[in-house]
C-alpha cells in the first residue's frame, strides 16, 4: 500500500532520466533509484548502459 510505504518509498520508486550517450552525444532515457541504473537501455547507436549493482550499506558495529 502506497499510503503506507512513508517517505522511504521515494528512494524505492525509479525515476525516468536522460542521460547523454557517450558515444554518439544523444539523449537516452534510462531509469535510476538514487542515481543508480536499475535495468539496461540501449541508445540507438548501439551503446548498452548497463544496470549498476546496488551497494550494500556498510554498518560499523563496536566488538563487545
Amino acid at each position: 500500500m502506497a499510503v503506507m510505504d512513508g517517505c522511504e518509498s521515494k528512494y524505492k520508486t525509479p525515476v525516468l532520466e536522460e542521460r547523454a550517450c557517450p558515444t554518439c552525444g544523444k539523449e537516452v532515457e534510462v531509469f535510476t533509484v538514487a542515481g543508480r541504473i536499475v535495468e539496461d537501455a540501449t541508445c540507438a547507436c548501439g551503446y548498452v548502459f548497463k544496470a549498476e549493482e546496488q551497494q550494500p550499506l556498510k554498518v560499523d558495529r563496536p566488538e563487545d
